[in-house]
């Protein structure tokens, strides 16, 4: 209500402050400075008005609580104060959502070769576990000849033939022990019928 009361009497100040200019008979270049200065003045009071808005909202929402038990209240705010990074926040994208496949390659190889060991294991035969070596090593002389900037790539590339013979190793390793023959003993007519079997 009082902000309507307070519309309505700029309304009626700036209707009034026309008909004075109007009735002065002004030039055009008076007139142009008082409409600058007017239009001064009105930036000036819808600062103040956006500066008492914002004011009494963050007073309102401290007491209604809702500053209350923030996640970085009272502890420093990560990341503040390191060299600016113009891709922050790609990055903190990336990793609050636990994206993969987004990134500059040379990052990707290298989580993918921290990984790969684990990938080859779930592999059933020898051409599957070749045919994934030679993609990523294909991929890591690509990533190499392409100079579109990031860093560098230093992942190395996987001598085909040495993992293979590791992913054998490491399968036979894995592999269960042959389970023991197992005797039967001979049960009696009594252990026979409470089983059931016979």
């Amino acid at each position: 209500m009082n902000d309507g009361n307070n519309a309505f009497r700029r309304r009626l100040e700036r209707g009034a402050e026309l008909r004075a200019v109007r009735g002065w008979g002004g030039n055009a270049q008076e007139d142009a400075e008082l409409e600058a200065a007017e239009s001064e003045e009105r930036e000036k009071r819808r600062k103040v008005d956006d500066a008492a808005r914002v004011e009494y909202l963050i007073r309102d929402a401290m007491n209604q609580g809702k500053f209350d038990n923030l996640k970085y209240a009272g502890k420093p705010i990560p990341g503040l104060g390191e060299h600016y990074d113009p891709d922050w926040w790609v990055k903190g994208l990336i990793q609050r959502e636990r994206l993969s496949g987004i990134g500059p390659p040379a990052i990707l190889l290298r989580i993918e070769d921290a990984e790969l060991d684990e990938k080859l294991d779930q592999q059933y035969t020898e051409k599957q576990v070749r045919d994934i070596l030679e993609d990523f090593n294909k991929r890591v002389i690509e990533a190499r000849r392409q100079l579109q900037g990031g860093p560098p790539v230093i992942t190395k590339l996987r001598e085909v033939d040495s993992e293979v013979q590791r992913w054998r190793e490491r399968r036979a390793a894995s592999a269960p022990a042959e389970p023991e023959p197992v005797t039967e003993t001979k049960r009696t007519w009594w252990q026979r019928l409470w089983n059931g079997s016979g």
